[in-house]
This record gives structure tokens, C-alpha cells and sequence, in this order.
């Protein structure tokens, strides 16, 4: 389960940081200059870096060189600041012209730009979204999203559920492929090797007629990806089947305008 979630913080105050919107007086920040862009980079490299638990107020303010307090002139705390990371990172993100192209390709390129930004900042697929960041950059975000399953017969509803459905996907594919890393990381042996410890004892007590399909099943996909679980395997395969479920969606709509 997601360990932190977006607006935490005050609502009004969180919405003026994203939005610059009667931001902090300069005046009275530090003389070096420091702005809420810097703090931003300098709490997204700790991210990036060692993730989010290691983010703290003081942590930051020792990455930029100042004492903690100051940067309370700049954030509140770190619920904001995790929205303003979030936001900056939503921002920053690469977005492909596939204006033209089959609905297939677009969607499939929303999900390639969320992969991307989950590979650069993991832990960005750790927080809940549920009450998403209200900033530029989600919303410069989501309209180009959307334009992805625009002109295909879908409700404003729809389309956002599709959307949803995307991304929850994508995110979820996510961290199951962090944790995938990690344990790999983390671990004395390769999958290969764990497998290949735990082979004696397997082969002793699973029985191939008590279990007969799992014993099958499981020796074919283990042979196939070479492990019990492939990152990779399993978000090409579960994305098109989430395309698979949008064309049928989009057919049934088509066949009931056409009545």
C-alpha cells in the first residue's frame, strides 16, 4: 500500500505553491536566492536517489546549505512538498505528438510516457493520487492525456474512466517491478539461484497429482521468463489487454449509435 498520499497539506496554501500564486516575499527568503523550484530539485534528487522516506525538511535544507527553518519560508511542510514534486515531475514529462495516429498507438504511448516517468522517479508510484495534485502539471498532463481517447465515441465520463483505468495499471505494473529490483538488489542470490536452491525441495513436496495444473503451469511460465515473475512480460501482457477492453468498449458504443 502506498505509503504517502498528495494533498495532505492545506488545500489554499498547497494550490498557491503549485499555481505560484502569492507565493512566498522574496524579501524575506535568504540572501543566496534560494526559491521553491530549488527546494523542489533538491527534494526530488534525495528522492530519486534514496526515495521518499529519506525526504525531511531538514534533509533538503542540508542539500541546499541552509538551516532548516529556512525553507519553511518557502513550504509549509512535507505533504506540500511532495505535491510540488509530483507536480514538477508531471511537468517535466516527455509528451509524444501521436496526433493521426490509430487510437491503439496513442494510448499505448500514454502508457510508455507514465512507465518512464515511474523508471526515472520510483518513487513517484508509491503515493496515492486519490486527491491528485491540482497543478500545471497534472493538468497540462491530463489534457494531453485525454487527447489520446478523444473522437473515439466515448462519454466525458468514459473517457476518464478509461484514463484511470490506464494509469492505475501502469502505476500498479510499476511497483511490482520495484519490488522486483529490490529484491534482486537485495538479495544474496539471482532468481536463477533461488530456484535452483529451492528445486529439491519443491520437486519432494509438490506433487504433480494433487496439483496437477499449478505444477504445470507454473514449470511453463518459470521456463518461459525465468522466473517466477517478469516485469516486462507482465506489463506487455496486461497492457493489451487493457487495449483489448477499450476496443470493446468503443465497438459496443460504436454499435449503439449505429441503431
Amino acid at each position: 500500500m502506498p505509503t504517502e498520499r498528495t494533498s495532505a497539506g492545506d488545500p489554499a496554501r498547497t494550490l498557491q505553491l503549485l499555481w505560484r500564486d502569492a507565493s512566498p516575499d522574496r524579501r524575506r527568503g535568504p540572501r543566496r536566492g534560494l526559491s521553491i523550484d530549488a527546494v523542489v530539485a533538491a527534494a526530488t534528487a534525495v528522492a530519486d536517489a534514496e526515495g521518499l522516506d529519506a525526504v525531511t525538511m531538514r534533509r533538503v535544507a542540508q542539500e541546499l546549505g541552509v538551516v532548516p527553518m529556512t525553507l519553511y519560508t518557502y513550504v509549509p511542510g512535507k505533504s506540500e512538498l511532495l505535491d510540488l514534486m509530483l507536480d514538477a515531475a508531471y511537468a517535466r514529462m516527455p509528451r509524444t505528438d501521436t496526433s493521426g495516429q490509430p487510437w491503439r498507438r496513442r494510448v499505448t504511448a500514454i502508457a510508455e510516457e507514465n512507465k518512464a516517468l515511474f523508471e526515472r522517479h520510483p518513487w513517484a508510484a508509491t503515493v496515492s493520487t486519490a486527491r491528485p495534485p491540482l497543478g500545471p502539471g497534472l493538468m497540462a498532463k491530463y489534457e494531453h492525456e485525454l487527447s489520446a481517447l478523444d473522437g473515439l465515441g466515448l462519454g466525458d465520463v468514459e473517457m476518464d474512466d478509461c484514463l484511470t483505468h490506464l494509469l492505475m495499471f501502469v502505476q500498479t505494473c510499476a511497483r511490482a517491478a520495484a519490488e522486483a529490483r529490490a529484491v534482486r538488489n537485495d538479495g544474496a542470490m539471482s532468481d536463477q539461484q533461488w530456484w535452483e536452491a529451492n528445486a529439491p525441495l519443491l520437486a519432494r513436496v509438490l506433487d504433480e497429482k494433487s496439483y496437477p495444473r499449478a505444477v504445470r503451469v507454473g514449470a511453463a511460465a518459470g521456463a518461459a521468463h525465468g522466473s517466477a515473475y517478469d516485469p516486462e512480460h507482465a506489463y506487455a501482457f496486461g497492457l493489451q489487454r487493457v487495449l483489448d477492453a477499450f476496443a470493446a468498449l468503443i465497438d459496443r458504443n460504436e454499435g449503439a449509435g449505429a441503431h
